[in-house]
């Protein structure tokens, strides 16, 4: 689907919060993209540069800006921003461990990746649908093009 140049930018972090997800997934495994440590250094540098902001840009920017446009008391909604709360909380967990958690990285990665994709197939498609074309061009310069998101 064709993503608003508006919000191109959260697309493309998303691709680099799934990059992250898959390793998360796999890490312990056979088809592990690396020892739990160094995946949990690539979650760490995916937070601090890009991952932490690109859910403030959402959750101060993109849905207040959705809420003048239509009405947010949704589940759908609802479920997005708990989601985001039981993501931070994970990360927070998992880069602060001393030895990696191996079944909570997993965890994590099961719910980014569920995550991203509800956000792209539904909520963004919902967003440029509902908001005018002069409202997305306003948020256009909120969200960052510059994301370090861990490395691909």
């Amino acid at each position: 689907m064709k993503r608003h140049d508006a919000l191109v930018p959260l697309s493309h972090h998303h691709h680099h919060a799934l990059a992250r997800a898959l390793e998360l997934k796999r890490v312990g495994t056979e088809q592990s993209m690396g020892t739990p440590q160094e995946v949990v250094q690539k979650l760490r540098a995916f937070w601090e540069n890009g991952g932490n902001a690109h859910f403030r840009e959402e959750e101060e920017i993109l849905w207040p800006a959705y809420a003048q446009h239509a009405d947010v008391d949704r589940e759908d909604i609802k479920e997005n921003l708990l989601e985001h709360v039981k993501i931070r909380a994970l990360v927070t967990e998992v880069i602060g461990s001393g030895e990696p958690p191996i079944g909570r990285m997993r965890e994590l990665g099961e719910l980014l990746e569920a995550h991203v994709r509800k956000e792209e197939r539904h909520l963004f498609q919902m967003i440029q649908d509902t908001l005018p074309e002069d409202k997305l061009m306003e948020l256009k310069p909120y969200f960052h093009a510059n994301f370090d998101g861990g490395g691909s």
